[in-house]
């Protein structure tokens, strides 16, 4: 092939011309295969276009044979162009079928050539087909010939979106917009909101692809950099949104994202293909979002939104548009529609009339879900289709507490919400009033009641609930919204600010607890099969010893002349704890050494998370000075049933005998040996699953600030001594019933305690 880059002015002005033809959509695609080969000198140029089944047809070719159009077909992940589909990435190669995923389709004539260049067609991250040039000569393709390759496939893109291909008509394009409809999704923020759909469109139509000049281009490329920059600065700064806590630290880490040498020096180069700067941020975003789509790491994942969200602004600002509604004309309870939105986002939007976010992606930990629950909105991720099902204007409910969107409800269903929405107005009210009263049972039992947190803004919360300290403060979100490893100085000044806010009540810090889906970005990704099983948490800290004894460090420094609790995640033997306590001494015989200040004393715990832990229960209780059970991993284990797939994950209940069970000999075993035990998964967070378990026992629970108020209002209602008198009994003569939740709830309703 000729110079790539030097002659991709003239591909992309001959390919204009052919876009701009009066002819019909299949003989578009016939022209433009004869001129990509003849200007990249290949002796065979192919479009292969994703069907609705997602199979992949051959729509045009230069060089096979004719008869093969519409003839072949393959799916994807089937043969190098299936391979190409599949992982939404080029191929180059000199020998093609030398390769194992090469298959060989007869009817096209395409064994005499050696030689192969394949590259998705890519619009918005999504593969819309591929486009493949191909010689009879063995040859190495160069990476200037794969980017010209890749700046005509995006062009291409565009024609197959503007329609007309019979093949391409969308799933779901003629559903009745209409009619009701009723979807479940995640949980981001809690809440529940009710109002008319804003749909936040950030993707602005690009009708002009190809650059005239591609140095006024690139300057005005440079220019609407810098006024995004100004732009981001001034939204952050505004202030309508506070200038404390942990959300400050998400908006910052979206402001480095808008200064990122590499995503900017990215797309000068495309421009500089021939693009324009448009086409340009278009291209490499949808590059981006093509990859980042097909990482099974939720953090990465979830930094697609923030990429997304500037990329939008960007392009925006190339065009001279605003950024969402105008804050004076959103209206009254505004619910806003979206693919996907960054962290940034929310705040383009007058928040005095924002009701609720309904999301088509995202997930708990990404970053809309932290601002979002600083502001206080409701948000549900993970709408299916979202944008396409609501339109502006529509009725929609979003209730965040049981991750479910109400679309044009009817109106018994609006009714509904809204009592709900003044009923959970009320018991909020209610529980607000007892944020004073002590959590003691009608009989006269002390329950402790502290708080989970992960984020400095989290500690606010110990003051609104008026919790007795923090039982699980997570760590290791520090690591996850940073870009680098955090220093010993940066994890010891957080630890510091929780402390200081914590005001002497106590707060158990659990070391890192990364791997399996929380990936830091910054680390090499390890390939698993199953990575909840696998290299994780104290795990990694023990193979990683400096990891683990840095943070150490950093908790120990912070913790001088204070009472100290460390808990250690993942431990699934006792050896496993003591190989990690003689790691902790070690730091403390080195604060001595330095002559540095001590904690006042130091308490190191464990998470009861793993199953073979049961089996050495007297020994670690013996050995650890707490124990705190995580019942989500826990009961996920015990069970073999993943908590996040939604066919199996409500097929075994906690509550039930064997659950239950597990937990009465945890108890059981820390009483004899007089270790402390605090239930710090979500078990301890919900009323009637704190019966059982108080009914069990256990008087020391950690939860969400959110829960801290239902559970206090059930427990101050709940006679112990009756409730225990019932479960050993049911537990004693279980007779194979799925769950004892509906006695649970039988005894609540006769004893008038609110679960």
């Amino acid at each position: 092939m000729r110079g790539a880059l030097g002659g991709s002015g003239v591909l992309l002005r001959r390919l204009r011309e052919v876009m701009a033809a009066p002819v019909s959509p299949q003989e578009r695609l016939d022209r433009l295969v004869v001129l990509i080969a003849s200007n990249l000198v290949a002796e065979v140029c192919s479009v292969y276009v994703l069907r609705e089944d997602g199979s992949l047809e051959l729509y045009a070719t230069e060089g096979l044979n004719r008869e093969a159009v519409h003839l072949t077909t393959m799916r994807a992940g089937e043969g190098l162009v299936g391979l190409i589909a599949s992982e939404a990435e080029p191929l180059a190669l000199s020998d093609a079928q030398s390769h194992p995923a090469f298959s060989y389709r007869p009817e096209t004539g395409e064994e005499v050539y050696r030689s192969f260049l394949g590259v998705p067609i890519l619009r918005g991250g999504a593969v819309m087909g591929v486009l493949v040039v191909q010689n009879r000569a063995s040859r190495v393709y160069s990476e200037d010939e794969v980017e010209s390759l890749q700046t005509t496939a995006m062009i291409m893109a565009e024609m197959i979106a503007a329609g007309g291909l019979k093949a391409l008509s969308k799933p779901g394009a003629t559903i009745g917009l209409d009619r009701p409809i009723h979807s479940i999704g995640t949980t981001l923020a809690d809440g529940v909101g009710l109002g008319h759909a804003v749909l936040h469109e950030p993707r602005v139509a690009i009708t002009n692809l190809i650059a005239e000049d591609p140095g006024r281009e690139v300057q005005r490329l440079e220019a609407a950099i810098a006024t995004m920059r100004l732009a981001i600065d001034e939204l952050i700064e505004r202030g309508d949104v506070a200038h404390t806590g942990e959300h400050r630290d998400v908006l910052e880490t979206f402001r480095m994202f808008a200064h990122d040498q590499g995503w900017l020096r990215r797309m000068r180069e495309v421009v500089m293909t021939g693009l324009t700067a448009e086409a340009a941020v278009e291209r490499v975003q949808s590059d981006t979002r093509a990859k980042m789509l097909r990482q099974t790491d939720p953090y990465l994942r979830e930094r697609l939104h923030d990429l997304d969200d500037l990329a939008n602004r960007l392009l925006r600002t190339l065009v001279g548009k605003s950024n969402g509604v105008a804050r004076e004309e959103l209206p009254e309870n505004a619910i806003l529609i979206a693919r996907s939105m960054g962290p940034a986002a929310l705040l383009d939007y007058d928040r005095r009339h924002l009701r609720g976010v309904v999301l088509e992606e995202g997930g708990p930990t990404s970053h809309i879900a932290i601002v979002a629950r600083a502001l206080n909105i409701p948000v549900v991720g993970e709408i299916a289709n979202a944008t396409a099902l609501i339109q502006a204007g529509d009725a929609v409910i979003v209730d965040g507490q049981a991750g479910e969107v109400q679309i044009r409800p009817q109106p018994d269903v609006e009714n509904a919400y809204k009592d709900k929405a003044r009923l959970r107005a009320r018991k909020q009210e209610q529980y607000r009033k007892l944020k004073t009263q002590p959590a003691v049972t009608k009989d006269g039992v002390e329950i402790q009641l502290q708080i989970n947190a992960g984020l400095l803004v989290d500690m606010a919360n110990l003051e609104e609930t008026n919790a007795s300290g923090v039982g699980l403060f997570r760590t290791e979100l520090q690591f996850m919204v940073a870009q680098h490893m955090p220093t010993t100085a940066e994890q010891q000044a957080l630890y510091d600010a929780v402390l200081k806010v914590a005001n002497g009540r106590p707060v158990t810090f659990r070391t890192l607890d990364i791997g399996g889906d929380k990936v830091l970005p910054y680390m090499e990704r390890l390939e698993e099969e199953n990575p909840a099983l696998g290299w994780r948490a104290i795990r990694i800290g023990l193979d990683r010893p400096r990891l683990l004894r840095g943070q150490v460090r950093a908790l120990l420094r912070a913790g001088a002349g204070s009472d100290m609790k460390i808990m250690l995640p993942m431990v699934a033997t006792v050896n496993e704890f003591l190989r990690a306590r003689t790691l902790v001494r070690r730091e403390l015989d080195m604060l001595e050494r330095d002559g540095r200040p001590a904690p006042a004393s130091l308490k190191l715990g464990v998470m009861v998370e793993v199953p073979s832990l049961l089996f050495e229960l007297p020994e670690i209780a013996r050995e650890a000075d707490f124990l705190s059970i995580g019942t989500n991993d826990l009961m996920q284990f015990l069970f073999a049933a993943d908590r996040e797939n939604k066919r199996v994950s409500d097929r075994f209940d906690p509550l039930g005998a064997a659950g239950l069970r597990a937990l009465r000999a945890i108890i059981e075993e820390a009483g004899k040996a007089g270790c402390p035990v605090t239930v710090c998964g979500e078990m301890g967070g919900k009323p009637i699953e704190t019966l059982a378990l108080i009914a069990l026992g256990y008087r020391s629970f950690s939860m969400s600030s959110a829960s801290i108020g239902p559970v206090k209002a059930m427990l101050r209602a709940l006679d112990v001594g009756k409730a225990r008198q019932r479960l050993d009994a049911w537990m004693s003569s279980s007779d194979g019933a799925a769950s004892l939740r509906p006695l649970l709830a039988a005894l609540a309703a006769e004893m008038k305690v609110p679960v």
